[in-house]
């Protein structure tokens, strides 16, 4: 039996190839019903997402090399392409290599962002559909669950998804250190760029109730201030609302300050020199570097919040690495549950063997002495099982602790005991 990953993702092929190999909607179904009819194929699921499309199966021990092939031919009929245009962009994991990385997908260690939450979400949905269409069975079921279980506990036992790693999410990461709550707090967005509409999105998930937007093209204001059910206000009139805001997102395409020092005292003597918040991610910067020299006024540029990413990265690396140990210890469980699955049925028939032979040998017995009584042959009985308990107990131990050469003791174990 081989467990196999086939699939690319955005470390072997570009979004343009990935895109038109990725199984969504009806895709999926009807990819996942397609896989699942290859006769060599016993198990399979479908992980598709923005950055990558992998499919999970599992096949008899000869026939790994022909079900490849016949999934690249269901890849290229589903999505109407040539084979060549994504086979060199491929790779396959067979077995313990297949359930590391499968593992590792799970707890966001193979991601474009180590740590993002969004892939376990999605590795369950495509799950879901599976158990669904019933296309897992019991390999696919245990190795996806074992999968779930271990992301998890990098999660509760790995620092991995603290902290932030994008500009956007730096942003939200210093507000919050300034207010500490960001329920019902401002926010005014200067410029309608997709920094700055990402930043307010973060935001507005963490808290933040309202939005206003100025924008020198009021069309595009009003369609970004619908986004969040905000308000938009003429981009002249951003100063005076300001004073009614607690944090800014300053975007625009300017090439000089909008905010100076002397307008900036002004609001804040107006605010009653409340806190005020500070984004400025334009380049060349928007809003004047010495504002920060007013008291509450906390500004911060693209700069900043990038040397906190890049501090966050470092941080999340070290804790990659508490997470690839978790990672090890739950291959090495799921493998020998695996291995389990190959002795277990010799197990069973070495003990049945070995208390057959000992009713055999008991009835012998019982006719031949049989005027025991039943306390005697109680304790004969008892003798005969912790016999054949003893002789059989190195042969079991070996069976289960030789994961890796379990194939050759097997073998030897059914031709030694005659099973």
């Amino acid at each position: 039996m081989n467990i196999i990953v086939l699939g690319l993702n955005h470390k072997t092929a570009s979004v343009e190839v990935r895109e038109k190999i990725a199984f969504s909607g009806t895709k999926l179904e009807e990819g996942l019903m397609h896989f699942s009819s290859i006769s060599q194929i016993k198990e399979t699921a479908i992980l598709s997402t923005c950055n990558r499309v992998e499919v999970y199966f599992v096949v008899d021990k000869d026939n790994a090399d022909e079900a490849i092939e016949k999934i690249q031919d269901v890849i290229s009929i589903v999505h109407n392409i040539e084979k060549s245009l994504f086979l060199q962009h491929l790779y396959n994991h067979r077995n313990k290599k297949a359930v590391k990385h499968i593992f590792r997908v799970a707890s966001s260690l193979d991601s474009m962002i180590v740590g993002e939450p969004q892939i376990l979400g999605q590795l369950k949905d495509a799950f879901d559909l599976s158990l669904k269409k019933k296309t897992t069975g019991v390999i696919l079921n245990k190795l996806i669950t074992h999968a779930i279980y271990t992301a998890k506990r990098v999660r509760t036992e790995t620092k991995i998804a603290e902290n932030a790693v994008s500009i956007s999410f730096a942003a939200v990461e210093m507000a919050k250190k300034i207010f500490i709550s960001l329920t019902e707090k401002r926010v005014m967005l200067i410029g309608a760029g997709e920094m700055a509409e990402l930043a307010a999105r973060h935001l507005i998930n963490n808290g933040v109730s309202n939005v206003i937007v100025a924008n020198r093209t009021f069309e595009r204001g009003c369609e970004l201030a619908n986004l969040f059910n905000g308000k938009v206000v003429k981009f002249e009139d951003f100063q005076r609302e300001l004073v009614n805001v607690d944090i800014v997102i300053c975007s625009t395409g300017a090439s000089s300050y909008i905010i100076n020092k002397e307008q900036m005292h002004k609001i804040m003597k107006e605010r009653k020199n409340k806190p005020v918040f500070i984004i400025d991610i334009s380049v060349p910067r928007n809003v004047a570097p010495d504002i920060n020299d007013i008291d509450n006024v906390y500004l911060y540029d693209v700069d900043d919040l990038q040397d906190v990413v890049y501090s966050n990265i470092n941080n999340r690396k070290k804790e990659a690495e508490k997470a690839e140990n978790i990672v090890s210890e739950e291959v090495e469980s799921f493998i020998n549950w695996i291995d389990s699955l190959q002795v277990t049925p010799t197990v069973i028939a070495l003990k049945k063997k070995a208390e057959e032979i000992r009713d055999d040998e008991f009835q012998r017995f019982k006719n031949k002495y049989p005027n025991l009584n039943e306390d005697t042959l109680k304790a004969i009985h008892y003798m005969g099982t912790a016999i054949i308990n003893k002789l059989i107990h190195p042969p079991i131990i070996a069976l289960k602790e030789h994961g890796n050469e379990s194939t050759q003791i097997v073998e030897f174990t059914k031709k030694l005991y005659d099973l």
